[in-house]
């Protein structure tokens, strides 16, 4: 996500909503979207709306709270607590202090609160739209972009249908009046849109595709970027990948250690990559196949993307274009060098080990060996025998 024609396309939008499967990096991609926007001179929000709180440790800051703290240059964020989200949605109408608390942190209010479908879910999803709304002393907008980590993909659909609900069923007032405006925002390609976040993975991408049908019919919001997360570089060519899958015996389970030649393990293990990579590519194709748009895929990070480092390297990366051949140059080539290097180390060990044991098995004794002991000699045999003995 390097600050090309692809992120000033994003930072042109004033709120980012950011869902897909749990587990498939959505906290990862919103830190990396952020330093991306961030280098482009725009001030980022940062809303997390889920229960989990992931956000300091990829940027490695201090934990994030409800209150907007900064966590680096043009980027804040705040994890919406929705007790306290509600509290303050009462202040603004109230606008009185007291009363306003003497409502909203009495138990049996609270008790109300939470029996009501969708209020909480509203109260996330109102408090991060309005960051997007918000003016500074100065009557300029406070942020220039909201990205909001939304919860995962069913949660997450159902929180955009409560603004919708709210326009459809409530009375007119305050309430029905902000849950319009947000929605004409929601649905507004630009100002607002949808990134949706996926492996290349058969489950993840499945349920992506189904997400996003739900998002553009349903809904009908518009769904701005795809990113596929924790993508393979591939070390293998086209022919080199069908050479590696056209054996069925590579493919067989890898043997225990120290089973095996240390060739043969290489190989087996060459084959699952190049199967995991060929299932990755066939996953890619069919989300930018059934979803329309170009994946932008993000490189899988050794050792973990929890990091500042891998937030870094991840807001630079530019991704790997459709149908894109493996780089001869680089540190693919060093890869796959080390790699076939390793392979003709241990075959050439093998071989010395071979011919070592054959010219061992070839080593007969010219004559025997006696050995004088006492009054006897003792013949001992090369082969292992019992020993021959005879009386001097």
């Amino acid at each position: 996500m390097a600050a090309d024609e692809k992120i000033d396309s994003l930072a042109s939008r004033r709120f980012l909503f950011v869902t897909g499967k749990g587990g498939v990096g959505k906290t990862t991609v919103c830190a990396a979207l952020a330093l991306a926007l961030a280098r482009a001179g725009k001030r980022v929000l940062i809303a997390l709306g889920g229960p989990h709180e992931r956000l300091s440790a990829i940027l490695g800051t201090a934990l994030v709270g409800h209150d907007i703290q900064p966590l680096a240059e043009r980027i804040w964020a705040t994890r919406i607590a929705p007790e306290l989200a509600v509290q303050e949605y009462g202040l603004m109408i109230i606008k009185v202090r007291a009363v306003a608390r003497a409502v909203f942190e009495s138990s049996h209010t609270r008790a109300f609160f939470r029996a009501v479908p969708g209020l909480y879910d509203w109260a996330v999803l109102g408090k991060a739209w309005y960051h997007s709304t918000e003016l500074d002393g100065r009557g300029r907008p406070r942020f220039d972009v909201v990205v909001f980590d939304a919860p995962s993909t069913g949660h997450g659909l159902g929180m955009l249908r409560i603004p919708k609900l709210i326009g459809e069923i409530a009375a007119p007032g305050v309430l029905r009046r902000d849950a319009d405006r947000a929605w004409q925002t929601f649905r507004d390609p630009a100002a607002s849109g949808v990134v949706v976040v996926s492996l290349a993975e058969d489950m993840p991408a499945t349920e992506t595709i189904e997400l996003v049908r739900a998002l553009r019919g349903e809904l009908g919001l518009p769904v701005l970027r795809l990113v596929v997360n924790a993508v393979l570089p591939p070390i293998f060519d086209q022919h080199e990948r069908a050479a590696l899958l056209g054996d069925g015996a590579l493919l067989q389970p890898l043997p225990a250690a120290g089973e095996g030649s240390a060739g043969g393990r290489a190989l087996r293990a060459a084959a699952r990559r190049a199967a995991r990579e060929k299932l990755q590519q066939l996953n890619v194709e069919r989300l930018e196949r059934e979803i329309g748009l170009p994946g932008a895929r993000l490189p899988f990070v050794l050792g973990g993307a929890g990091s500042p480092e891998a937030a870094r390297l991840l807001s630079e990366s530019r991704g790997a274009k459709k149908n894109e051949p493996p780089r001869r140059q680089g540190r693919q080539d060093r890869i796959r060098f080390c790699f076939f290097l390793g392979v003709l180390g241990a075959l050439a060990v093998h071989l010395l080990a071979w011919v070592a044991g054959e010219a061992r098995a070839m080593r007969l004794p010219t004559q025997p060996r006696f050995a004088l002991r006492r009054s006897r000699t003792t013949l001992r045999s090369p082969w292992g025998k019992a020993p021959a003995t005879r009386s001097c």
